[in-house]
């Protein structure tokens, strides 16, 4: 099947919120716990909010008809330990029906073009340590990516 990738448009948030709800889903139907509270229409409207705002990126993979296959959002970050600007992954899915085809692979190439573009020094993200995703942690090892820290934390404001 051929997959076209390319940048989003605001006119795609509506497809994006839906891969950012099977993603969601995914992860807590893996894990067993309610992680997220996901507002589809909230998402909808700030994915096209910040598309617009050209502070947030996303790269869709499309197929036939329009099909969503899979999609990665980027932002930009800086930090003085990162030696400059560098890249965070926030959001990375690929429908199942599309994995193990090489598309995982595709995508992240997509990415790493759109921040060596830019200058930035690195590209991060954060995965779920844990067993139910060792084969996630693999795929992002065996496309160069590294462990690097300890747990993501976070503080609601």
């Amino acid at each position: 099947m051929d997959i076209v990738i390319r940048h989003a448009l605001p006119s795609d948030a509506a497809v994006i919120a839906a891969g950012v709800k099977a993603l969601t889903d995914e992860i807590m139907t893996k894990t067993g716990a309610l992680h997220f509270d996901v507002d589809a229409v909230k998402i909808e409207n700030d994915c096209r909010n910040f598309l617009k705002s050209g502070r947030y990126v996303v790269y869709l993979a499309q197929a036939a008809g329009a099909q969503c296959a899979g999609f990665a959002t980027l932002c930009e970050s800086h930090a003085l330990y990162a030696g400059g600007s560098f890249g965070i992954i926030q959001e990375f899915y690929v429908e199942p029906q599309f994995r193990s085809a090489g598309l995982g692979r595709r995508l992240l190439d997509a990415v790493v073009a759109h921040g060596r573009r830019l200058g930035w020094k690195r590209l991060e993200m954060c995965t779920p340590p844990l067993p139910e995703f060792d084969r996630t942690l693999e795929f992002y090892r065996h496309n160069g990516f590294e462990i690097t820290g300890g747990p993501k934390m976070k503080r609601l404001l």
